[in-house]
C-alpha cells in the first residue's frame, strides 16, 4: 500500500513471484470514471471510492480460497482498510513509504499511466499512515526491498 507512484505494482509483482501466488493490481478495479477523473487530475472522494473497495473485498475471498495472492492497492485510509478487512480476511499491510521528491521523479518516468503527477500532493494529505504491517523505504532496490518483507514475513 501507498501513494501512486511509491512502487506497489514493481515490488508487488516480484513478492507474488517470490511467494508463488497471483498478483492483481488495485487499479484494474476502478470504475471507468475513476479513472477519467484521475487522468484529468481530479482526485477520487470517498463516494468514488466505494465500488472499487467492495469489489476489491468480494475478491478477498476468492483469493483466500486460491492460497493467497498480493494486491497493489494504494489504501489510503484507515476506513478503507478496515473495510477491506471487514469479512475477516487475514491481510498483512506492506507500506511502502518513501519522500515526495523521490516519489514525483519516479511518477515522472513512468508511461502511459493515467494518475496524474499533479495527485501525488493530494494523495499525501489523504494519506493516514497505519500504526501497523510492514513499512518499508523505498529508498533502495526492488531486491533489497523484497529480501527485507520475505525476512519479515519469515519471523512472524
Amino acid at each position: 500500500m501507498g501513494v501512486s507512484g511509491c512502487g506497489k505494482s514493481t515490488i508487488g509483482k516480484l513478492l507474488a513471484t517470490k511467494l508463488q501466488v497471483d498478483f492483481y493490481d488495485a487499479d484494474d478495479f476502478h470504475p471507468t470514471k475513476n479513472i477519467e477523473k484521475m487522468r484529468k487530475g481530479i482526485p477520487l472522494n470517498d463516494a468514488d471510492r466505494q465500488p472499487w473497495l467492495a469489489k476489491m473485498r468480494k475478491q478477498f475471498i476468492v483469493w483466500r480460497e486460491r492460497g493467497g495472492a498480493v494486491l497493489a492497492c494504494s489504501a489510503l485510509k484507515e476506513t478503507y482498510r478496515r473495510f477491506l478487512k471487514e469479512e475477516n480476511i487475514d491481510i498483512e499491510f506492506i507500506f511502502l513509504e518513501g519522500s515526495f521528491e523521490l516519489i514525483l521523479e519516479r511518477m515522472k518516468q513512468r508511461k502511459g499511466h493515467f494518475m496524474s503527477n499533479h495527485l501525488l500532493q493530494s494523495q499525501l494529505d489523504t494519506l493516514e499512515i497505519p500504526t501497523y504491517g510492514m513499512h518499508i523505504n523505498i529508498d533502495q532496490s526492488p531486491q533489497v526491498i523484497i529480501n527485507k518483507i520475505l525476512i519479515k514475513i519469515n519471523n512472524e
